[in-house]
């Protein structure tokens, strides 16, 4: 076949076309705004009406260099051309044939180009004749399936003979992208021409048929009302098509993948296979869509059915417990029974246990020992200075910013559902108009209900029946009764002299050495340094206060050490001064001789026991009692009762009625800025009153404690141990105190029942019997 293209060339004004282009034998209408484009149309208009029409590469560049057009376009013909508003031009141009730039000619208002046309084209042949038919059935295949060029143009289009203009005009219909149109333009052979066109119209068929498919598909999928659920669907088919996958529809697919995984009950099943519905319904912009996301993420987070195995082995709990701490026998019996009952009964529910007594005893650090002996995972969750009751029930989905309370929170971060679960200073808590935490802690910490808490976030109920809950607390007072009576309380008092020494040389000194990067061949400290700290610069039921003065040793040896490395320390009672200055606290804090009115009594408080030293003055006056040193209401009627008593047994203590009428009666209490309250002073000022009035001095070495009546009975009093404990921490030789509180001398370790002497009084003429320095003859 021989090529019978006719080439010329010439110069003619160019055109750059912006997102279009021209084929010859195609009018269309063009607008023109910028200058040089202008300039060039003027330019034509003066000569032969022709132009070069050229596309850019490019449509947002204003200024178009030789390298941003494309070097192929299409020889017009101005046919018309009308001034617009604003400076712009209306062209109708008619294609003529093609061109090619061979050079740029510069001008300052306008450019122009030298070209070559191209007018022939190939003669017809069998070939071509079979293509046109092929690319007119085509076309008309197309027209039908697209709806989108009218009829009309199909009747011309068949009317076309010239092949090279067939295809011009064809493309031309067709909505093809700029560089798809720009190849048919440059292909100047007509047989290549008829081929790619006829590519084109197939693939353009084959998406036309697709989007038949799809529209068929989500039709049937949708209601005619719902025409947003419509597009949506729309977009999910496209986008199946096109291999795509939605963000959502990936995260909906990535939930439910997690749902089959977690082994939920069926109630939870029910409520998050329903939210999760919901959360395909709303539009992903919706703000509603990320609450309902951060619910389902946050309920398919939560351990709903994993839980660690306890370790039942009695002999390595049992180690493990006296590893970490010293003493504290009646919570590691609990605890050793507890794993006793689980060996022998597989189901059985969590026990809730109230670790009750003074700071510094260990009762926090017992729970991470009953997580490491039973095997199992550790979450603490401090309940002091709480107020809110969303703190712990979390807070509705209906707030801004709502979340789970701390008790899912902290299961959640277990990743268990049997935890051993620390819930700190539960006495600490408090209430206002946010709610009370502790009623929403009865739900908890009742082994009858708490298998199906429900948190408000949540709103699904949640299994912490096998939780094994572990509460601390200084002290029963402030923990409201319904709450108390659903825990197990287990009262662990202060430690005596002979404990503090074990824990120290055992537990607290390798710990410093280790903390404070030093060796043991650095620091040593005598067993006698270490009485004196725990007798003359502590004063405490606990050793947390002890620690704090080991450390402040450590660190001062620790700066030795840094200047000289083969620096060895002995703490001895001689040099311990050097580091912790003189003694805070005079051991033996009881009386050295007896006194006229001082008695001394047993006090209980929240850092364990107390010595409480009562002082009784008479002076002259009207019969007036004065009560001093910050007393509460039930101390002063003990006081009360206590002077009633001792001036109806006058004439017995040998007491002048005189004495009674004409002198005032002050009673103080040293450390006044101390509150004190309580009945257990009783027996103490009314000893302290008749030894006043009596003239009588009171035995140094004897401290009572014990309430009084009016007709000078005895009642018992809480708090043994602890009092005992701090009249030992004192040098007292003699405790007087109600028969009634035998049954608690159990409690007190044999090594003070040793040293001590236990007088058990039921009436207030065998205190005075034993207390005073000598009887009264009647």
């Amino acid at each position: 076949m021989t090529q019978q293209n006719e080439i010329s060339y010439r110069e003619l004004p160019i055109l750059p076309l912006r997102g279009v282009l021209v084929f010859p034998y195609t009018i269309i209408h063009l607008d023109v705004g910028r200058k040089k484009s202008i300039n060039a149309i003027e330019e034509a208009m003066l000569g032969s009406k022709e132009i070069f029409l050229a596309t850019q590469k490019e449509a947002q560049n204003d200024e178009p260099d030789e390298e941003d057009i494309y070097e192929v376009g299409t020889v017009a013909e101005i046919r018309q051309v009308l001034k617009m508003p604003g400076g712009t031009m209306r062209v109708l141009v008619e294609g003529l044939h093609r061109g090619s730039i061979k050079t740029y000619i510069k001008h300052d208002d306008y450019m122009k180009v030298s070209i070559e046309e191209y007018k022939g084209e190939n003669p017809k042949n069998a070939e071509i004749e079979a293509l046109m038919r092929t690319v007119v059935y085509q076309f008309e295949q197309y027209v039908r399936m697209s709806k989108k060029i009218p009829p009309e143009t199909v009747v011309s289009v068949v009317a076309i003979e010239e092949p090279g203009r067939l295809t011009d005009v064809i493309a031309s219909h067709l909505n093809l992208r700029i560089p798809e149109k720009q190849k048919v333009l440059e292909l100047r052979d007509v047989n290549q021409r008829l081929n790619y066109v006829c590519e084109i119209l197939a693939k353009e068929m084959e998406v036309l048929e697709l989007e038949r498919k799809i529209n068929i598909r989500v039709r049937k999928q949708m209601e005619k009302t719902q025409k947003e659920y419509y597009l949506r669907e729309q977009m999910k088919a496209i986008q199946k098509e096109l291999g795509d996958k939605d963000e959502r529809a990936s995260e909906v697919e990535e939930l439910r993948e997690r749902i089959n995984k977690t082994n939920l009950p069926p109630d939870a099943l029910e409520k998050i296979n329903k939210e999760l519905e919901r959360l395909e319904k709303i539009p992903p912009a919706v703000a509603e869509a990320v609450v309902v996301r951060n619910y389902l993420d946050w309920a398919l987070s939560l351990p709903w059915s994993i839980e660690t195995r306890d370790r039942l082995d009695l002999d390595l709990a049992e180690k493990i417990l006296n590893e970490d701490h010293y003493g504290l026998e009646k919570p590691k019996q609990r605890i050793l029974e507890y794993l006793a009952i689980r060996k022998l009964a597989k189901k059985m529910k969590g026990p809730i246990l109230c670790l009750v007594g003074p700071p510094g005893v260990g009762k926090t650090s017992l729970g991470k020992s009953v997580a490491r002996s039973l095997g199992r995972k550790f979450v603490r969750m401090s309940l002091g200075g709480l107020r809110d009751e969303a703190e712990i029930r979390g807070h509705r989905r209906t707030y801004v910013g709502s979340m789970p309370g701390r008790v899912l929170n902290s299961i959640k971060q277990a990743g268990s559902r049997n935890p051993v679960f620390l819930l700190d200073e539960i006495d600490k808590m408090t209430m206002d108009f946010r709610g009370d935490p502790a009623s929403a802690l009865l739900e908890v910490l009742d082994p009858e209900q708490n298998n199906t808490f429900s948190d408000h976030y949540l709103e699904i109920a949640f299994d912490l029946s096998k939780v094994m809950f572990i509460t601390t607390a200084n002290s029963t007072h402030n923990i409201p009764r319904p709450l108390l009576d659903r825990m197990e309380v287990i009262e662990i008092s202060g430690y005596t002299e002979e404990d503090k020494l074990h824990i120290a040389v055992e537990y607290l000194v390798p710990k410093q050495i280790k903390e404070h990067g030093l060796k043991n061949s650095n620091i040593t400290f005598s067993e006698k340094a270490l009485r004196k700290i725990i007798r003359e610069y502590t004063r405490e039921a606990g050793v947390r206060n002890m620690e704090r003065q080991i450390a402040s040793i450590c660190r001062k040896v620790a700066r030795q050490v840094v200047k000289d490395k083969n620096t060895s320390v002995n703490i001895t009672v001689s040099n311990i001064n050097k580091y912790l200055g003189t003694e805070k606290f005079r051991f033996g804090a009881a009386e050295k001789k007896s006194q006229v009115g001082v008695t001394t009594g047993l006090a209980w408080t929240e850092s364990g026991g107390d010595l409480l030293s009562i002082e009784v003055a008479l002076t002259k006056g009207k019969g007036r009692l004065t009560l001093t040193g910050k007393l509460g209401d039930v101390m002063k009627e003990s006081a009360q009762a206590g002077l009633t008593y001792v001036k109806s047994k006058a004439d017995e203590l040998s007491i002048n009625s005189e004495m009674l009428e004409k002198y005032d009666v002050h009673i103080h209490v040293p450390e006044g800025a101390i509150p004190k309250d309580g009945p257990s002073a009783g027996i103490t000022m009314a000893t302290s009153l008749a030894s006043a009035m009596s003239g009588i001095p009171v035995k140094n070495d004897v401290a009572m404690t014990g309430e009084i009546t009016l007709r000078g009975n005895v009642l018992p009093i809480g708090g043994l141990k602890e009092k005992a404990l701090a009249a030992h921490r004192a040098g007292i030789n003699t405790i007087i105190l109600p028969a009634e509180n035998k049954k608690d001398l159990e409690e007190i370790p044999a090594n003070v029942r040793r040293k001590i002497k236990f007088i058990l009084v039921s009436h207030m003429d065998e205190v005075l019997l034993a207390a005073l320095e000598k009887t009264v003859d009647n």
